[in-house]
């Protein structure tokens, strides 16, 4: 099978979830069954954790100003066309293989419109219409494409995300030292890890923190929170949050964090908590939980369908219950050895081997229909 893949994603230098999902999958998929081959579409040379490796393994790098997906690869595609396509990130060009599969991570914009909000739900209508098969990342985003897009869930296949093996127990007390350092981190601290958007909720656990801090007073040396992702627009509501509340020297908010430090900065928290009001998966809850961090999150269901047990599950417009889950984890010391013996396991039920595996087994059955 001649697999085309649209890795553009996978080279962007400044990876967020969607990124980083694009390079672990695609990395793994294309060293699987020696007797398929692959050509990798990007508008910028491909990373070097891919291994391109002609002629099983091509890097058609194809730069363009603008509308890449819709003209320079729609062309691409019109004179050389693979058995079957893959895009990993949402959006199929317009002139594409009659094989074509599609990963849709979530139907946020759809509840919480931000950026090209209309561009995105035309265009997943659009990759719900005309893809031979859809990938869904949870059983959560599945449901939505089936209510909100009415698609069938026969088109629809879930393939979990993994954890990177680098998302481990840091025994090692230099090395978080050293990050310690590099962030202004002196002592413990709760941390928050995803791009500064409306529906991640961080306003809210910026003032559930400011209650947790009220009540650790006179309890030994008090948390840091820190707040670190890409920022936004809504950064902006963030740092006055964090101003009304009297908590600018409490609060660390560090901005896009280098792929290096993440699993460090994971690794060296006392407390992850993901307070999001929707998710399509949540990768960052199971990192944490690789990490041996316990964690908070909200109900949304797919933290909850993620999560299972392994946190505390938490209303996401309920302030008060997320003060009060936070701080049962600073201080419960036998709740905090369950989560951690629970989020281990259920972190090491999420592989991106597996990811790769069932993507490849997608792309047969899309190849064979």
């Amino acid at each position: 099978m001649h697999i085309g893949i649209d890795a553009s994603r996978a080279a962007i230098a400044t990876r967020t979830g969607i990124e980083w999902y694009s390079l672990q999958v695609i990395r793994r998929l294309v060293m699987l069954d020696p007797t398929d081959t692959f050509t990798l579409y990007s508008r910028v040379p491909l990373p070097v954790e891919i291994p391109v490796n002609p002629p099983r393994v091509r890097a058609r790098v194809m730069p363009f100003p603008r509308l890449w997906t819709h003209l320079r690869l729609s062309w691409e595609l019109a004179r050389r066309s693979p058995d079957v396509l893959w895009v990993p990130a949402h959006v199929l060009p317009l002139i594409h293989p009659r094989r074509s599969v599609v990963t849709i991570h979530d139907l946020g914009y759809l509840r919480y419109p931000e950026g090209p909000a209309p561009y995105l739900r035309l265009s997943t209508v659009w990759n719900a219409r005309v893809a031979t098969h859809i990938i869904a990342v949870s059983e959560t985003t599945k449901a939505d494409l089936v209510r909100e897009l009415h698609v069938s869930p026969d088109r629809i296949t879930v393939v979990y995300p993994g954890v990177d093996e680098r998302f481990r127990p840091v025994s090692d007390p230099a090395t978080l030292r050293a990050m310690r350092e590099r962030y202004g981190l002196t002592g413990p601290y709760v941390l928050y890890l995803g791009t500064l958007r409306p529906r991640k909720n961080v306003v809210r656990l910026v003032e559930a923190f400011a209650q947790v801090s009220l009540w650790l007073q006179g309890d030994g040396e008090k948390p840091h929170l820190v707040i670190a992702g890409r920022k936004s627009s809504y950064y902006d509501q963030v740092r006055a949050a964090v101003t009304r509340l009297g908590l600018s020297d409490r609060v660390i908010i560090p901005g896009y964090v280098s792929a290096d430090d993440v699993p460090l900065l994971m690794a060296g928290a006392r407390l992850f908590v993901l307070p999001s009001l929707y998710e399509g998966f949540g990768v960052p809850v199971v990192e944490a939980m690789a990490c041996a961090v316990p964690v908070v999150c909200s109900t949304t269901p797919a933290l909850a369908e993620v999560a299972v047990r392994a946190a505390l599950l938490v209303e996401p417009t309920d302030t008060a219950a997320l003060a009060q889950a936070m701080h049962r984890t600073l201080t419960d010391e036998s709740l905090r050895r369950e989560l951690i013996a629970w989020g281990l396991e259920r972190a090491s039920r999420f592989s991106w081997d597996r990811c790769a595996t069932e993507t490849l087994t997608v792309l047969r059955r899309a190849w064979t229909t």
